[in-house]
């Protein structure tokens, strides 16, 4: 019984520590895309603006 709980715990802590790592991925992700925005954001308003006009 004590092995199958030991099992377990081990289980658990796994799957608390690929959460986490999950969740630091997607904070790394959505930094990224703010970045980009603020860099390109000008320049895609201004093709948004082109195309919209052209339409």
């Amino acid at each position: 019984m004590t092995r199958i709980q030991s099992i377990l715990a081990t289980l658990r802590r796994e799957t608390g520590q690929g959460l986490a790592e999950y969740a630091l991925i997607l904070a790394l992700i959505a930094i990224v895309a703010i970045v980009a925005l603020l860099f390109l954001g000008g320049q895609i308003s201004a093709i948004l603006s082109t195309i919209g006009a052209s339409v």
